[in-house]
């Protein structure tokens, strides 16, 4: 990271500023049946439903602190607890007590931010600061824009640590702006509405930051998730490398990413699908900041399974990078379906010896079961191809090793083989 960047994160309030703290009471206590423990004690931080013996006392609401001890007793450690959720309990901390909400949360926000500062490339300033459960803040998620940070507190229980999170982020990183934006699946079905707010700093729509060299202009009001897919930073620039005299089809091409990257990469030629006008008119600004003419590429408008149906074109590499296919565990066979079909369509599209990155985001759809959709694409296509690498979410968007849930992001590059 740059000089600059680095000065910033060290700044911190005058002697004598005030500081929030918080020392919540646990409010109960909550016993597992026997020999459900083990999740907990090989590190996954959830606790289901199934797996508890008794609450105490009865009628503890969303978002209460609560203890966690085996059947035997054994303190497990501190979590927030839901009543009404499959997931139960999310584990806050497992030893001592959380006497002092505050510290612990800026502990973490500062750890998280080490973190980062080793992980991230200096020509770099946007990325995800905290990763929920995997930074030890369960339900908390920041992505931070250059000095603008964007917040989701998805639980009951993140809900409750909104104002710790804004005083430990102002301490630590001094943003311009802070804007929550919770919403979602997650917060429906913790009982909370969605929020979007201005919670410190000045009211903006946009931010200009820089990826891998690049310049982009993020949406952090409107965009898709918290402004802009940070997870794929690296996936672009494997693109990059790869797409030198090649002509590309970026599908659900959003603001552009993989586009400039191929661009910088110095592909021969670029076709960009999406089906909204919006994200296409982001990716046609964020060409002319990068200095890149209207004609650098061809914005399609379009359905990308139609565009692959109706193209006769070939490409020597393609990615396919949809939004979420399975937004409930219910959505899984339907989604597999779709994922194979899109897959299909793309494989039909690869020019002889043609590259195709590939991926997932759909957290309810496994990264096997997501390969799986992917071969049945191969075979029903006629084509055959060859896997390279498979694919995930930059480092700063860690998973803890105990929790699978946590992995949501599959990708695999393949390489046709005819």
């Amino acid at each position: 990271m740059d000089a600059n960047r680095a000065d910033a994160d060290r700044r911190r309030p005058a002697a004598g500023a005030a500081s929030v703290h918080s020392k919540p009471t646990v409010a109960g206590r909550v016993r597992l049946l026997p020999g459900r423990e083990r999740p907990l004690r090989a590190g996954n931080p959830w606790l289901f439903s199934q797996a508890i013996a008794a609450v105490e006392p009865p009628g503890l609401a969303a978002g209460d602190l609560v203890e966690v001890s085996d059947a035997a007793g054994l303190l497990l450690g501190f979590g927030h607890y839901n009543p009404t959720t499959t997931i139960a309990v999310r584990l806050f901390c497992r030893s001592g007590n959380p006497a002092n909400f505050a510290e612990l949360v800026e502990d973490r926000l500062a750890r998280a931010l080490a973190a980062r500062r080793a992980l991230v490339r200096d020509d770099t300033d946007c990325y995800r600061l905290v990763n929920a459960e995997a930074d030890g803040l369960a339900g908390v998620i920041v992505d931070r824009y250059a000095d603008v940070a964007v917040v989701q507190f998805l639980t009951a229980g993140a809900d409750r640590m909104r104002e710790l999170v804004v005083n430990a982020l102002t301490r630590l990183i001094a943003p311009r702006a802070v804007l929550e934006r919770s919403r979602g699946a997650v917060r429906r079905e913790e009982g909370l509405d969605d929020r979007q707010a201005l919670l410190a700093g000045e009211e903006l729509e946009e931010v200009v930051v820089r990826e891998n060299g690049l310049t982009l202009c993020v949406a952090v009001r409107r965009g898709q998730k918290t402004g802009y897919f940070l997870d794929q930073r690296e996936n672009r620039a494997l693109f990059a490398g790869l797409a030198r005299n090649a002509r590309v089809l970026d599908c659900f091409c959003y603001a552009g990413g993989f586009t400039l990257a191929a661009l910088a990469g110095g592909a021969r030629s670029v076709t960009a699908v999406d089906s909204s006008a919006l994200a296409l008119s982001w990716a046609q600004r964020n060409l002319a900041l990068n200095a890149y003419s209207a004609q650098a590429a061809t914005l399609v408008r379009a359905r990308a399974e139609r565009f692959l149906a109706e193209s006769g074109e070939s490409f020597e590499l393609v990615v396919l990078d949809p939004p979420p296919l399975a937004r409930s565990r219910s959505a899984r066979r339907s989604a597999a379906r779709l994922y194979t079909e899109l897959n299909r369509l793309a494989l039909a599209r690869l020019a002889p010896y043609g590259l195709l990155m590939t991926f997932s985001c759909s957290t309810h759809v496994a990264g096997d079961d997501f390969v799986h959709a992917v071969a049945e694409a191969q075979a029903q296509s006629g084509r055959y191809a060859r896997l390279l690498r498979r694919l995930g979410p930059a480092p700063d968007h860690p998973v803890l090793l105990g929790h699978p849930e946590g992995q949501y992001l599959t990708g695999l590059l393949l390489a046709a083989t005819d």
